[in-house]
């Protein structure tokens, strides 16, 4: 007994994690929770007490096939998000599992996907140590083509779609096993074969025709994309700041050195390219200046591109948890921003809000700054916006807001369209995923931004320090793009848009709906187990 429920746990191990490595194998997520939900009936039926080393090793496993990488860009960190995320999600299933001693007939199912999809809205919304990667709707982010109803739902909608469907097919096995089966009449078992065919079939069809029927509005704008591939782990030791702004500032005249008019060009370069930029003193950098002048060399051009930035402020004590001294009663914040400038010096700047945590950011500050301070100061403390803004694009005679995501950001679905409803007809996403080396985290962050552009329809122009960056049109579909560690450039054209998606007008319904749900289930657990007592 032990053994095949052993069995079953991998089976669900590898089913859900083949989604996230290989691509045309997303539809497995409508089917990979059933050998999970089997086993958890098996032991139930054998009454084996302990069933949570069962499925903690079966989130473990999961979250360890699909995010082994992280251990490239820092181990202690893998550590902590494969253990502590698959905890995360055992924890949801031992409540599941506490929820049948007070529900029952579907209840306790209803109770599992909704209080799922409510830990994944929380992850997305409201989490200061937030790691949503494995949302159930990313799934299908290289199937594009199965999901373009994310426009209306977002990716939760596809977390919804993968619980609906393996809890239709687990119902109909149960029932089957049970001998429930035989005891329905002609028209229950019709009924019910029906329904779980529309579930599982009539997504597929929607997206199928919403695939082949969408077409883009056509306002084009020329984009160059940058990529100068430079080794993350030797930026700060092997190039001086001076080298690397000689070698994209080569890429970019040499990709532009036959341009003979003067029509609007954006130009994209990746996150952190700098690390010289002082907010409220921007005009005064280095780089800056360096870009600002390669601009006034291209006509029509802007330049957009990431930097490390750095505010300094006085004053006898620390003028936030964050802030770190400098001695002498001088103090910084850091951020990690996104610039845009011209010809003229004129700029705008973004600092990114969804932080990478411990890397980028501190969580609950007045917790962990002084733990971190004992520890010498280890973690991040990079300071985000509160608020999305967009980067204004100006020349050639155009002005329209861009929408700027930096790196981690591309993940929050709901987020990325806070650009779209600040005005943004473009969305950009600069990125450095070269900390991870050549694994599946850099194509899996690609795939992100496919549903990004689904569920905002626009497109994106997509920046990769060292790849891969890629133009994706409002479908998804990722039209050009660069190899894998590599100098290179990327010319072509996106569409600009002013129209908003159902998600972007109304938001995560789907979220909000799920965790009304499960809390109202929540209420009815606890009393009627005190009942039952």
């Amino acid at each position: 007994m032990k053994r095949n429920i052993w069995l079953l746990v991998i089976c669900f191990a590898v089913a859900m994690s083949l989604p996230w490595l290989v691509k045309g194998t997303s539809l497995l997520a409508l089917v990979a929770l059933v050998p999970l939900l089997w086993a958890e009936r098996m032991a139930d039926r054998a009454h084996i007490k302990r069933f949570w080393p069962y499925h903690y090793a079966g989130f473990v496993l999961w979250n360890a096939a699909t995010t082994f990488w992280i251990w490239n860009a820092t181990a202690g960190g893998a550590v902590f998000a494969i253990l502590a995320n698959a905890l995360q999600m055992s924890l949801i299933f031992g409540l599941y599992r506490l929820s049948k001693k007070a529900l029952s007939g579907p209840l306790p199912y209803i109770f599992l996907a909704a209080m799922w999809i409510a830990w994944e809205r929380w992850y997305l919304t409201s989490a200061q140590i937030s790691w949503p990667w494995l949302v159930m709707g990313n799934a299908f982010a290289k199937d594009i083509s199965l999901v373009q109803w994310y426009e209306a739902t977002g990716h939760l909608g596809g977390s919804a779609w993968v619980w609906a469907c393996n809890l239709g097919i687990f119902g109909l096995l149960s029932a089957l096993s049970d001998g429930r089966w035989k005891g329905f009449n002609i028209k229950a078992k019709t009924a019910a074969i029906t329904a779980l065919a529309l579930v599982i079939l009539c997504p597929i069809a929607i997206s199928e025709w919403r695939y082949a029927s969408y077409s883009e509005t056509e306002d084009p704008l020329d984009v160059l994309i940058a990529q100068p591939n430079i080794d993350p782990y030797n930026k700060f030791g092997g190039w001086t700041q001076d080298k690397q702004n000689a070698f994209l500032e080569g890429q970019i005249r040499q990709a532009t050195r036959n341009r003979r008019d003067s029509s609007a060009l954006l130009i994209l370069a990746p996150e952190t390219f700098t690390s010289d930029i002082v907010v409220g003193e921007v005009e005064s950098g280095k780089t800056f200046r360096r870009l600002s002048s390669l601009c006034a060399d291209i006509p029509g051009s802007n330049l957009l591109f990431g930097a490390t930035t750095f505010e300094y402020l006085g004053g006898a004590n620390a003028p936030s948890r964050t802030a770190r001294s400098i001695g002498k009663g001088m103090w910084y914040e850091s951020h990690n921003s996104a610039l845009i400038t011209d010809g003229s010096g004129r700029h705008d700047i973004f600092h990114k809000s969804k932080l990478v945590v411990g890397v980028e950011m501190t969580p609950y500050p007045a917790v962990f700054v002084p733990l971190d301070n004992m520890l010498g100061g280890v973690m991040g403390r990079d300071v985000g916006q509160k608020e999305i803004s967009c980067l204004d694009f100006r020349a050639a005679g155009r002005d329209f807001p861009v929408g700027a995501a930096v790196c981690y950001e591309s993940v929050y679905g709901e987020y990325c369209t806070g650009y779209v409803r600040k005005g943004a007809r473009l969305l950009c996403v600069i990125t450095n995923d070269a900390w991870w080396g050549n694994t599946p985290g850099y194509r899996q962050h690609l795939s992100y931004s496919s549903l990004r552009a689904i569920e905002t329809r626009r497109d994106i122009a997509r920046c990769g320090n060292t790849g891969i960056s890629a133009i994706i049109d409002q479908r998804g579909r990722i039209l050009s793009s660069t190899p894998w560690w590599e100098p290179a450039t990327l010319q072509g054209s996106v569409n600009l848009s002013d129209k908003e998606t159902f998600f972007v007008r109304n938001g995560d319904i789907v979220g909000r709906i799920c965790t009304l749900v499960f809390l109202l289930l929540l209420l009815i657990v606890p009393v009627r187990l005190l009942r039952k007592e």
